[in-house]
């Protein structure tokens, strides 16, 4: 792999070199390294793009990285990845994907995630977003996460998109079986006159099976961003979205949320909250020797983080 290659790793799977376990690294649109485990299978499918992920029941302690880098100008991808994680497995999965572009071509990936989570399996997931590049040609990502909790169940997912993307389009759905619970940190930064739109939508079918989703998000300059969350509690289940944005210079946030209780034992909770940073924030880093711009990039930072 070439330094640009190299930079993109690092910035999306936090890649020094490469990886421990099992992993799947696909790099302008073809495979560019794969290992497998005794206890975790990595196939390409023969139907279309991608790969399906098999974790075998009770595996532990090991992880899966899959990321996707695109240092040339004019590749358009459409990448489904399927995840089987056997019950009782404990397992992390890092992707993400990163786009180089230096041309005046379009770069877009779309990947559609599929998790199949096993009886009292237990996945955190980690995916990571990020461009680069002088190009005038677009760099465009469009995420999609689908996911089935069987009973016991549990996933943790932080998604992040801090620099770089042109237009996103990032939508995540899940089922939840009998006490399968699901959390889902999203933390997101627009400037210029990129646009974002998040759609999260959730159904807790399963007693006592419990959602929280929670975005914070950044919008700069002349950048656009829509967040929309549904969360339908179908049975006796708690549910939480929360949506806390800053808003900077000419940018538009809007921030949909929505909550069905369609149980009477469905106990549920939206916040949104959308706002400028605050004068006094600013004055107070300033008295300690930091510019205004420098203020303003810290509250931003810890505001992220």
């Amino acid at each position: 792999m070439d330094q640009i290659q190299k930079m993109l790793l690092e910035q999306v799977a936090d890649l020094h070199e490469v990886p421990t376990g099992a992993y799947n690294i696909r790099a302008n649109g073809a495979g560019a390294g794969r290992n497998t485990t005794a206890n975790i299978d990595i196939v390409t499918k023969q139907d279309k793009q991608g790969i399906d992920i098999i974790v075998k029941p009770y595996t532990k302690k090991e992880s899966v990285h899959i990321p996707v880098i695109i240092s040339e100008s004019g590749i358009e991808e459409c990448v489904y990845n399927d995840f089987y994680i056997g019950e009782n497995a404990d397992v992390i999965i890092v992707a993400g994907c990163g786009i180089h572009n230096a041309g005046d071509s379009l770069s877009a990936h779309s990947g559609i995630h599929t998790f199949h989570i096993g009886k009292n399996a237990k996945v955190k997931y980690v995916e990571k977003h990020y461009g680069s590049g002088e190009g005038t040609g677009e760099r465009i990502m469009n995420p999609q996460t689908i996911v089935d909790i069987e009973e016991g169940g549990f996933i943790e997912m932080e998604t992040v998109q801090i620099k770089g993307i042109d237009s996103t389009k990032r939508s995540t759905k899940a089922r939840l079986d009998k006490d399968a619970k699901i959390v889902i940190t999203e933390k997101l930064m627009t400037h210029g006159s990129q646009f974002a739109e998040t759609s999260f939508d959730v159904d807790m079918d399963g007693e006592n099976s419990s959602a929280n989703v929670v975005s914070r998000s950044v919008a700069k300059d002349n950048s656009k961003q829509i967040f929309y969350s549904k969360i339908n509690g179908n049975n006796k289940c708690t549910g939480h979205s929360e949506c806390d944005a800053i808003i900077m210079g000419n940018a538009v946030i809007s921030a949909v949320p929505e909550i069905t209780a369609n149980d009477l034992d469905a106990a549920l909770i939206h916040e949104a909250a959308i706002g400028k940073i605050a004068g006094e924030q600013i004055i107070k880093l300033m008295t300690l020797g930091l510019t205004a711009e420098e203020a303003e990039e810290q509250i931003v930072n810890g505001f992220l983080k």
